[in-house]
Formats: structure tokens, sequence, C-alpha cells
């Protein structure tokens, strides 16, 4: 496959660099920056091989097979129709094709979405959750990290209707990777190191793309608390989740579920009693690892799961999405196991 990425210079652009060189069906062809177009980019990341970046323009897109989007969102909406009529499937990173209502959408990115009328085309990308929805498809809209966390713990157990879909709280906590490569006070190593907050306090834009998921799961309304926080290390996303069980539900319950539903997922670990996700479990890996146990006195379930935010978040689903599309194995590419320590 000839494949291109454009974002190529920040974090997850360079992720999904690193992974399509070790892929034994890629041919990356084309490296796309607005900032650093011209550039070598193996003067400006020694670890690459050679290559020339493009232009942040769809006429200096050449013909490919898959093009990856890590933009900003508002960038990759606006030129994805004239790269899906060229035949070129379209793999967005980015938030412009996650949210199936754009009133929705632009009241959370407060931006007009450009390209209202291929948002029915786009299908939400997470393999394990709907595999048979992206077979095919030619616009892939690429989860976001944290959603990827909650959602991989929560969908089994609303469909099956074993959880509550009221007063569902998310606690995430992710590395300072997670905001991206640009220049910000708030990420400088002094302001984070031996520091941790929470931000985006019932303002997260990653709000209605998990509520959104959530309420076809269960078909029915669901409204969350979603807080996540800063955490000072580079890479990883830990999320406890509460949420209070329906009547009649056990623990065995919610863990019978699990284990059914993921009993022939690669990526996807429920944990031996006892142990509970580490980051340090998934980091630099597409794994994703599961745990869960029941407050008898408040009656809620306790969830927890760690994901690697660049990985299983970002870059490494989203090549898990292209060899679904293209009816490769969903592993290739993606053998890696965590690095530990």
């Amino acid at each position: 496959m000839k494949v291109g990425v454009l974002g190529a210079t920040g974090y997850t652009g360079q992720e999904l660099v690193r992974l399509l060189q070790q892929h034994p069906e890629s041919e990356l062809v084309y490296l796309g920056s607005s900032s650093s177009s011209g550039k070598s980019y193996e003067v400006m990341f020694p670890q690459f091989s050679d290559g020339r970046i493009g232009l942040l323009d769809d006429e200096e897109v050449p013909d490919l097979d898959v093009l990856f989007c890590a933009l900003p969102h508002g960038l990759t909406a606006g030129r994805a129709a004239k790269w899906l009529e060229r035949g070129i499937k379209v793999i967005d990173l980015g938030a412009d094709f996650r949210i199936k209502n754009p009133e929705t959408y632009e009241s959370w990115y407060n931006c007009t979405h450009p390209a209202k009328e291929i948002i029915p085309q786009a299908v939400y990308g997470i393999p394990e959750l709907y595999r048979e929805e992206i077979k095919g498809k030619s616009l892939i809209a690429n989860p976001g990290c944290y959603p990827t966390a909650t959602l991989l713990a929560l969908v089994p157990l609303f469909e099956k209707g074993l959880v509550s879909t009221k007063n569902v709280i998310i606690d995430a906590k992710s590395g300072v990777s997670g905001a991206g490569r640009s220049a910000n006070l708030a990420n400088n190593f002094s302001e984070v190191n031996e520091n941790f907050k929470a931000y985006g306090v019932a303002s997260h834009r990653h709000t209605p793309e998990i509520e959104q998921q959530l309420t076809l799961a269960a078909n029915d309304e669901v409204l969350v608390n979603f807080t996540p926080h800063l955490v000072p290390m580079i890479r990883g996303i830990l999320t406890t989740i509460y949420t209070e069980l329906a009547p009649g539900v056990k623990e065995d319950d919610l863990l019978t579920c699990w284990q059914e539903y993921y009993a022939e997922e690669e990526f996807v670990h429920i944990l031996p009693e006892g142990i509970w996700p580490q980051t340090k479990f998934a980091s630099g890996s597409n794994h994703v690892f599961l745990q869960l146990k029941v407050d008898q006195r408040t009656n809620r379930a306790i969830i927890v799961s760690a994901i690697d935010n660049l990985i299983k978040g970002a870059s490494g689903q989203a090549v898990q999405n292209m060899n679904l599309l293209w009816g490769l194995p969903e592993n290739m590419g993606l053998e890696m196991r965590a690095l530990w320590p």
C-alpha cells in the first residue's frame, strides 16, 4: 500500500512514521507538514530514514492508497472530500468526523464544520467494537485517546444492560504527550514536573464523543462526568470509572461479559483478580488492560483501564484500522509489547 501522513512532525505523526516504516505491507511515500515543508525528515528526526516533507496541501498529496491525517481539528474536514473522490482512503486522527451531529461538534469545538455532507460516510474506528462497520469503508474517524480507554471498558457492559446509564463518573489521567508537541507554557517541564492537576473540567472536548458512543451502546441517553488530569510522565492513560449496577447484577456478570466480548481479541487483556492496570503495562504498545471490582457498600462498579495514549489511543489504532480496511491481520506491524522499565 502507498501510504502518506499529514502532520508527520507531531507526536502522533512521528509514531505513525515509526509504525508504518516497520509495517511489511506499507510503503511510506508522502510526509506532510505545514510548518516544516521542504525540510529533511531525517535531519529533524535522525531516528528515521531520509524523506522530504511536502506542503500541507491536497494538491501536493500524490496518489495514495491510504492517507493518515494527524492534524488539529478543522484542518482535515475541508480537504477530505477531494481525497475520497480520488479513491484515497482517509484515516483521520483528529476530531472532525468523530461526532455525528455537526451542531454538537460546533458547540464543543467552537468552529463551523466545513464538510457536514460527508460526516455520514465516516465510521468510528475502534476495531474491537465496530469491526464490521469499518470493513470496506473509506473514511475512518480514529477515536480520541480518552474515549478509547473509556469505551473499551464500558461499551460491552452498556450493550448488555449490566450497568446504569445514570451517574457515570470517569476520572482519567494522561501523560503530557497527549497535549501534543506545540509549545504551551502549561506543558513546560517546570510547570508539569512534581505536579498533578485537573484540566478541562466539565468542558473537555472528548466528553460528547464518549456520550455519543455510550448512548449508542445503551440505546438510552447517557451523560457522564468526565474529568481529565495531567500526570508528570510522557505517555500513558489510566482511566478509573464509577458506575452503578443494574438491578440484580453481580461482579461475576461484568467479568463474564468482558471475557465473552473480548475472547478473541489480541489487544485487550482482562487482568487476573487483584492485578490492577498500570500505564507501564501498555507503554509503547497497542494493548489495553482492564480490571474491575464491585463495591458492595455502594453498589458501584469500579472499572480501571490503561492504554498508551499515542499507540492504542492514536497511531497504533489508526494502523489497526488500516489493516482492517485492507483485509490484513489486525496485528500486522503492531506486534510489539510494552517497554519496561
